[in-house]
């Protein structure tokens, strides 16, 4: 996972020393290569044990692991830029024209999906590839956009097979979530991980012995604390414009990764996905008819 977008998604909920850290590592990020810890914390003007506690926040043993963390991180971004130095940077404005306009947009979404690939580990996308595939009964519960990326997951996995119900009423939801055993699971997706009804419905969950896969932002939340297996997907922050567009196209490409896995871990699932698309094809045809 690489560091500059670990900080990014994190960086709302870093202490003021951790910001000032935060801002400097983001903003030259070439200097680490030649700076101490203790030279770091003098530019950034923060304590030295400020900087360890900042690194192992990052989930590194120490500075020494860090620095060379960040510069693998930079090595990548001189290869990505270097493979795509037609890259169009910038926040879409009202005097774009439509041609600026769709190429920052596709901008925008290409470093939210590369985001968040980086973001979600290999070991925690099998996890909850076969979490799913064990379920007796999928809920998939979220609000606002993120309940449209549910029904559409839903929908995927009753194509293949799955028991997968997603609805955008909160009551409804927190009432399946009480029927519930250890053979059923939530999958509960929420940008900000602390959208209440998403919580009330883990934890009613959890108290019912469920299993839970969560899909929010990075870092701590009271949605992911709750999971045993958390995925993460991003929007940037500061392109409020785009938000909602952006944490869809993220939350969209966790799901499809999972769906394509489970099709090409389950032999009965591909069979299942080719006689529903043979079915809804021969539907379409005999309409136009």
């Amino acid at each position: 996972m690489s560091t500059f977008t670990k900080i990014k998604a994190i960086k709302d909920s870093l202490s003021h020393s951790e910001g000032k850290l935060a801002d400097f590592i983001l903003n030259s990020s070439n200097a680490i290569r030649e700076l101490s810890s203790q030279e770091l914390a003098n530019v950034a003007g923060v304590s030295q044990s400020s900087v360890v506690k900042f690194t192992q926040k990052l989930g590194y043993k120490g500075y020494p692991t860090f620095k060379l963390a960040v510069m693998d991180a930079l090595n990548s971004e001189a290869i990505n830029n270097e493979q795509n130095n037609d890259h169009l940077h910038g926040k879409i404005t009202l005097t774009d024209s439509l041609e600026q306009l769709a190429t920052k947009l596709l901008s925008s979404k290409i470093s939210v999906l590369n985001e968040t690939k980086s973001l979600n580990e290999v070991k925690s996308i099998e996890g909850a590839v076969n979490l799913i595939k064990s379920a007796k009964r999928i809920l998939i519960c979220g609000l606002g956009g993120s309940a449209l990326v549910g029904y559409d997951f839903s929908y995927k996995l009753q194509k293949i097979g799955y028991s997968a119900i997603a609805n955008s009423d909160a009551h409804a939801q927190l009432a399946l979530a009480a029927t519930f055993t250890k053979d059923d699971l939530v999958f509960a997706i929420s940008e900000s991980g602390q959208t209440f009804e998403v919580i009330e419905i883990c934890q009613q969950a959890k108290q019912c012995g469920a299993g839970i896969i969560s899909l929010t932002k990075y870092g701590k939340t009271q949605v992911s604390s709750y999971a045993e297996i958390k995925l993460y997907s991003i929007a940037e922050a500061d392109s409020l414009r785009l938000s909602s567009i952006l944490a869809r196209t993220a939350q969209e490409y966790i799901i499809d990764i999972l769906f394509i896995a489970i099709t090409q871990s389950s032999r009965q699932s591909r069979k299942l996905l080719e006689k529903t698309n043979t079915v809804i094809a021969n539907f379409r045809n005999s309409t136009e008819r």
